[in-house]
């Protein structure tokens, strides 16, 4: 019986897709899930695995374009094929080449005793388990609804490393959010796809070979296991959490690298012997560059890749018209192609007011210290900025929607996203119900996403779903822009730094400290009338923050 191998479907957006390079060759025996072809759209590459074992009978060429459910090739069941051959002398043969063809079976098993002659058990379980039966394929994992491919932004361990259950093997970089690809078992690590390479979800992108782990492990018994015996005496005694003691934490594994130090030499206070943050912190430097100075060679030489790119601010010499070119992230082109499609797709305009900081400075300035002690955290402007938007969203519901086609959906809640910069780029969290939150739950709500987005550790979830943005420019020293929309959102509000300025206040001219606010909104759906008493009522809140406190 033959199994029609079809085109499957890629990504919402992908119709079509090119056979890009054949793997296997017509009429083939190939094995469940091996990978047949590489299928390439507009977007990405694909790996095509069999859906069952038999023989491979291709029907597209390499090179030809094909829908989404096309037949691509077909591959005769192996259980066909037997039935329509005379399978009467075939089994009566196969007896007795079988024990021919483990005759020679035994020969291997002396070189097994005489590497392990106290371990006779050994030899009969390598020859019943080849690496290719006991590799692992590691595939990319679904990672959210709308994201279909993710690139790989650095390996953690090398080709060839042998890697515990849960270990950190890469980073995987998407248009949102970055994520840690763990081992699913402990073994040798293939890296089949490379660091920069863009990769579509439940692409394989590398293989875990546990019995070339258990070999390897096995026979250079007398260098490396200085560490491992201890890690293997604690899995003895931990039972299946083993792998955690004296593993270090993704953040603890960057400190310790950058300090050259082993994790082996820092003792975990973590769950189970895991090493955190705090132990790589309070690990010493010292001790590895002056045990041995040919060991700490590699060090620097680690170090290096990691400071390539740093050469190339010093090439330029005065005068040199250098050029120096770098991909773009998922993140930044995702970032650019939402931005121009928000100038494209809405009536954009901007409007500006400005506002007297003055009483929120001294409130700040009375109870800063008292609101510290007491809450663990520093009372901020954003706090402010946030409970006044709160107020404002709720009188003028139309700056707290957005359009769905040819619907406009209003929310009766504020969902508030705070833009935050990173070195991937400009991303923006969420606080959730913040009308519901009190002044220090948002400035501890503020902190906390802050430091995720610093470490690379928002998730999908946290980044979506906001109804209206604030975004500080100020503290950059920006004194007047225009912010973008974040689609689908239908207005966001710009802060930007305090300066002092002479201003009439009375009928006399003081000195005030200032700061101009603007809110960038969607025409189609807010008008102007709406959008600047929006504006003037946060300034009416903020100039006197006591109407926050009573909501009037």
């Amino acid at each position: 019986m033959a199994i029609e191998v079809k085109v499957p479907a890629v990504g919402e957006s992908i119709t079509e897709v090119t056979v890009g390079e054949w793997l296997k060759k017509d009429g083939d025996v190939v094995k469940l899930d091996e990978v047949l072809c590489t299928l390439d759209s507009d977007k990405a590459s694909f790996e095509l695995p069999a859906e069952a074992e038999g023989t491979l009978h291709i029907m597209a060429q390499a090179g030809d374009v094909l829908p989404i459910g096309a037949t691509i090739c077909t591959i005769e069941a192996a259980g066909a094929s037997g039935v329509a051959a005379p399978a009467v002398p075939a089994p009566a043969q196969q007896p007795a080449e079988a024990p021919k063809a483990e005759a020679p079976a035994p020969e291997p098993t002396p070189a097994v005793q005489a590497a392990e002659p106290s371990d006779r058990a050994e030899p009969a379980a390598a020859p019943s388990a080849p690496a290719s039966a006991s590799t692992i394929e590691v595939k990319i994992p679904s990672v959210g609804e709308s994201i279909t491919e993710v690139t790989i932004a650095a390996w953690n361990k090398q080709d060839g490393d042998t890697v515990a259950m849960d270990e950190t093997l890469c980073e995987l970089e998407s248009d949102k959010a970055t994520f840690e690809l763990p081992a699913e078992a402990a073994g040798t690590l293939r890296i089949v796809a490379q660091a920069g390479d863009t990769l579509a979800i439940g692409a394989t992108i590398a293989r875990i070979e546990l019995g070339a782990a258990s070999g390897t492990s096995a026979a250079p018994a007398t260098p490396a296991p200085a560490a491992q015996p201890a890690a293997a005496q604690n899995g003895s005694a931990n039972g299946s959490a083993s792998y955690a003691a004296n593993y270090p934490s993704p953040a603890a594994a960057k400190i310790l690298a950058e300090k050259g130090v082993e994790a082996s030499q820092v003792q975990g206070t973590g769950v189970e012997g895991r090493i955190t943050k705090e132990d790589a912190m309070k690990a010493s430097p010292a001790p590895a560059p002056q045990a041995a100075p040919a060991s700490a060679a590699p060090a620097p030489a680690a170090a290096k890749p990691a400071a390539a790119p740093s050469p190339a601010p010093q090439a330029p010499t005065p005068g040199a018209r250098t050029q120096r070119r770098e991909k773009m992230t998922s993140l930044r082109k995702t970032i650019a192609r939402r931005l121009v499609a928000v100038k494209n797709e809405t009536a954009m305009l901007t409007t500006f007011n400005e506002v007297d900081m003055k009483p929120i400075m001294d409130l700040r300035g009375k109870y800063k210290d008292k609101f510290k002690d007491k809450h663990a955290v520093g009372l901020g402007f954003m706090s402010f900025f946030t409970k006044a938007v709160c107020i404002a969203l709720r009188e003028f519901p139309a700056v707290n929607a957005m359009i769905d086609g040819d619907q406009m959906v209003f929310n009766d809640y504020c969902d508030i996203s705070i833009a935050v910069s990173s070195d991937r780029g400009l991303v923006v969290p969420v606080i959730r119900n913040a009308e519901q939150m009190s002044f220090s739950q948002i400035e501890k709500e503020v902190v906390r996403l802050a430091g995720l987005a610093r470490d690379n550790k928002l998730t999908i979830e946290q980044m979506q779903g906001g109804t209206f943005t604030i975004t500080n420019g100020g503290t950059f020293g920006s004194m007047l822009s225009t912010p973008i929309i974040n689609a689908p959102q239908s207005a966001i509000l710009g802060m930007h730094n305090i300066v002092e300025r002479a201003v009439v206040v009375n009928g006399e001219i003081v000195i005030r400290p200032v700061m101009y606010v603007a809110l960038s909104y969607d025409h189609r759906i807010i008008d102007g009338k709406e959008s600047v008493s929006f504006l003037v009522r946060v300034k009416q809140l903020l100039e006197d923050p006591t109407r926050i406190l009573l909501d009037v």
